[in-house]
């Protein structure tokens, strides 16, 4: 594992009028990595996910993504397209897929923010155009393969089983061709063979496309099987880092979720 991490979070907050909802938090991911960002409801998760994608702007501190020269970007008040450029990827904890399109032109959604095809080329149809789009559609394919749902390719989005479309989700995600692909309670929903599914998934991801993975989620014994690294967050601060075993066994941790019903037991 290089010693460059892919994203590197610098002392960020975010406040909301007199509230502070995240408190200086900062978290370095690196390439290869399954890093997981878990926390009481509440603790400031997905609003660190909207400052990292852009869809909110830092109120303090900086984000910086490596990119494969190994150089520094700083992506804090970059538009959320622009940081997908970037290499960085998300789903979100409510599923925002486009129900009325098709499986596979879901996927065809996130391949084009790599083409190079402008406007007029897809008007009158140049040849280069079509060589593109071609490449497009057998990329979504594949993605789809990669998921287990190549056959339900032409099926409308909406049409597909909560769990699949999660699965959707993340193809969609993959096909942006991220560094880093943050998910956000992928678990969510889903019943035990589901969820083992999907932590299969993600391992597999990893080791296909060669990226580091931040995920947000409440299931710990996902957690536990898949993460290298677990950072826990409650009340906008990050209280502890490290890996599961260490984690389970942090006396702020523990103090932190009394009162949930969260089983920490791998």
């Amino acid at each position: 594992m290089t010693n460059h991490p892919v994203l590197s979070v610098h002392k960020i907050s975010m406040r909301f009028g007199g509230l502070n909802a995240l408190n200086k938090v900062s978290l370095q991911v690196f390439p290869r990595e399954i890093a997981a960002l878990i926390g009481p409801n509440g603790a400031g998760k997905t609003t660190f996910f909207n400052c990292v994608t852009g869809i909110y702007k830092p109120s303090g501190g900086y984000i910086e993504l490596n990119g494969p020269d190994l150089r520094p970007k700083r992506i804090n008040g970059l538009k959320p397209n622009l940081i997908t450029r970037s290499g960085l990827a998300r789903t979100f904890q409510n599923i925002r897929l486009f129900e009325n399109m098709s499986v596979l032109e879901n996927v065809m959604v996130g391949c084009h923010c790599r083409t190079t095809s402008n406007f007029l080329n897809a008007i009158i149809q140049t040849s280069s155009f079509k060589k593109e789009e071609q490449g497009v559609i057998e990329k979504s394919y594949e993605l789809l393969k990669l998921v287990g749902l190549q056959g339900s390719a032409n099926l409308s989005a909406k049409n597909l089983p909560y769990a699949e479309q999660r699965s959707l989700e993340i193809a969609r995600a993959l096909a942006t061709e991220p560094r880093l692909l943050l998910l956000d309670e992928p678990a969510a929903g889903m019943n035990p063979q589901e969820t083992t599914k999907l932590d299969q998934l993600i391992m597999k991801i990893r080791e296909r496309f060669n990226l580091a993975v931040l995920l947000i989620e409440h299931d710990m014994k996902l957690v536990m099987r898949i993460s290298d690294k677990v950072f826990v967050m409650a009340q906008g601060e990050k209280i502890a880092e490290g890996t599961p075993g260490e984690i389970q066994n942090n006396p702020r941790v523990i103090k932190a979720y009394l009162g949930e019903e969260v089983d920490v037991v791998s």
